[in-house]
């Protein structure tokens, strides 16, 4: 079957997939948890200060569930391959801000605390996406369920943070760039989103043995979805609405 839900399954069942998931995803959310908590440290405003840094500290959060996990499964984390690595690719490929620049201490300027934003909304979106399917799949799991569920509300949380503070600052005059800003970043991010699904389908297609169709099927599928964002969908991460949970991450 080529469900997602049958898909999820099986890597979950294999020691050598789940050891996968769990570390790409560790490895992420770490790194935004770093990336948030320099960012903080260098916003002078003080409303937007702690939620940044309450970002950061929930993405730090999910890393170690997932490394929790793998621990539980008496696995540990490997090394993840650039291919597969959604969050260096997205640095490399010029979206939100530098590592070279959050290792200096100036105070971020207002442009450089928008692409911050729009980076967020832009993969929040994507991430809030995937953490409810697989909620929806693993909700009552006894071994992924409690930090499935956990990570999906904290996303909810992300989310509604990006939409109150890009709203902010489009009130401020803002507007046109954020737009402008939000579209190159959403065009950047599908088309990493479709190349690390390819690494991910490439390497799981292998420690599961997947037969030359399924593998070929789930490739068509991967660059359906790309099609159909970069002509059409691509406006969902890009919209800026009413907060879902307004003061999401105020302290």
């Amino acid at each position: 079957m080529l469900s997602a839900r049958a898909i999820y399954h099986e890597i979950r069942d294999h020691d050598a997939t789940y050891r996968l998931f769990c570390s790409v995803a560790a490895k992420g959310e770490a790194q935004g948890g770093w990336e948030n908590a320099r960012i903080a440290e260098r916003i002078e405003d003080p409303v937007l200060r702690p939620k940044v840094a309450r970002h950061g500290a929930d993405e730090e959060k999910h890393g170690r569930l997932f490394e929790a996990l793998l621990r539980r499964r008496g696995l540990d984390a490997c090394d993840v391959p650039f291919e597969v690595d959604y969050t260096l690719r997205l640095e490399r490929a010029g979206i939100g801000l530098a590592h070279e620049r959050l290792g200096e201490d100036a105070p971020l300027s207002d442009e450089e605390i928008l692409r911050y934003l729009v980076h967020s909304r832009v993969t929040e979106q994507r991430a809030h996406e995937e953490v409810e399917e697989q909620r929806a799949i693993f909700a009552d799991d006894p071994e992924l369920g409690r930090a499935i569920r956990m990570i999906a509300d904290d996303e909810r949380n992300h989310l509604s943070f990006t939409h109150e503070e890009l709203a902010r600052f489009a009130a401020r005059g803002y507007a046109d760039r954020i737009d402008e800003m939000a579209r190159e970043y959403a065009l950047v991010e599908i088309a990493t989103y479709r190349d690390v699904s390819l690494g991910v389908m490439a390497r799981m297609a292998e420690a599961l043995g997947w037969s030359r169709p399924k593998r070929w099927l789930l490739a068509v599928g991967i660059h359906a979805i790309y099609v159909w964002e970069r002509l059409w969908a691509w406006r969902r991460l890009t919209s800026i609405e009413p907060p879902e949970r307004p003061g999401a991450l105020a302290a």
